[in-house]
């Protein structure tokens, strides 16, 4: 593994307790990070935090509510320090079914979730990043923000708006030294594989040309550098970890 220099460094990781933000937070921690898990979940923060050891610890809250995260952020500056990280993992995958049988409130949900949590979390923590002129912003988007995916055009419009977002804030604070970048992740191997139907995980591996699902401490590493001072050029981009998928 090589060694990512983040001694110093604070930062979040949203939807930490478990999947890709658990792998996260575990290859900051092991590079000198101090690092606040943010999710709903109490049980399975306490059990992540437990897991992880020195250098975590935990925030239970909904990403979807604004003050809630006011609160959270304002605990872990107090209780860690300046946050100077960002990794935003939350959200959700949504049920599958076509656009014109798409239930309206699960429309609703995902886009909740996993769009607008993304521009609460990245509020919260954008204007001490500013103050103190140094922050780093990993959004998690997927594929198929980029190229959409049949029964599931909440979560695809959704992530393509992660992307969009990403983009917009990374311009905005390019003046300063915050980088703000996507990834675009194909299917991982998470709990999120739980919410879907075996027809579309098939369709899903099948569009994959390395063969295989995404392991996510190889989201990890790309993130790990991505939060480093040494990413201190590249910002409103996106990063593939399509297994060879992605076409742009």
């Amino acid at each position: 593994m090589n060694t990512i220099d983040l001694e110093g460094q604070v930062a979040v990781v949203t939807g930490g307790a478990q999947g890709l933000g658990f792998a996260i937070a575990h290859r900051l921690l092991a590079s000198g990070a101090r690092v606040s898990l943010w999710d709903k979940d109490s049980d399975m923060l306490d059990k992540a935090v437990a897991a992880l050891g020195a250098g975590a610890s935990q925030q239970s809250v909904d990403v979807t509510d604004l003050q809630a995260l006011e609160r959270a952020h304002a605990a872990t500056e107090t209780n860690l320090g300046p946050v100077s990280i960002l990794v935003h993992s939350a959200g959700i995958a949504g049920n599958n079914a076509t656009l014109d049988a798409y239930d309206p409130a699960e429309w609703r949900r995902v886009i909740e979730i996993n769009l607008n949590g993304t521009f609460y979390v990245n509020r919260v923590v954008v204007p001490g990043m500013k103050a103190r002129n140094y922050g780093r912003i990993v959004n998690i988007a997927s594929i198929a923000g980029k190229e959409g995916n049949p029964t599931a055009s909440a979560y695809s419009a959704a992530k393509a708006g992660v992307i969009g977002l990403t983009k917009s804030l990374g311009k905005e604070l390019a003046s300063f030294d915050i980088a703000v970048n996507a990834i675009t992740p194909a299917t991982a191997k998470t709990r999120i594989l739980d919410s879907l139907t075996e027809e579309f995980i098939t369709y899903m591996l099948s569009r994959i040309p390395r063969g295989r699902f995404l392991e996510v401490e190889e989201a990890a590493s790309m993130v790990a550098w991505l939060v480093s001072r040494e990413n201190s050029f590249t910002t409103a981009s996106v990063f593939d970890l399509s297994g060879g998928r992605a076409t742009y």
